[in-house]
């Protein structure tokens, strides 16, 4: 069994992400996309292959994105926390483009 990291929901990202999403078959690639931030392997070896976790470029703090599924557009925005992983949003398809101005119009969610 591998190593989890611990992945925080201060914000009940997962409950809104359940609400907004229709598709069941998204919702389980987005459960899919959790688990995959919570293995260890993957951020000790830096390979996220489904979820393509990257850093945002242009805010100042450390804010990253994780993909739920390519094809959809649906994001995940995390920060890391004392080693923990914390859920900070999830961001419909139609939106991601806009990161900036998802990210500055929520400002109150990121440290």
């Amino acid at each position: 069994m591998s190593r989890r990291k611990p992945l925080l929901d201060e914000l009940g990202v997962i409950h809104e992400a359940m609400a907004k999403m229709r598709d069941s078959r998204l919702k389980m690639e987005f459960m899919e996309a959790l688990a995959e931030l919570e293995d260890n392997e993957c951020h000790r070896s830096r390979s996220f292959p489904k979820t393509r976790l990257h850093r945002v470029r242009g805010v100042r703090q450390p804010i990253y994105r994780a993909d739920i599924n390519k094809s959809s557009g649906w994001r995940i925005h995390v920060q890391y926390v004392n080693g923990s992983i914390v859920l900070k949003d999830v961001i419909h398809g139609k939106r991601h483009d806009d990161v900036l101005k998802v990210i500055n119009a929520k400002k109150g969610r990121y440290e």
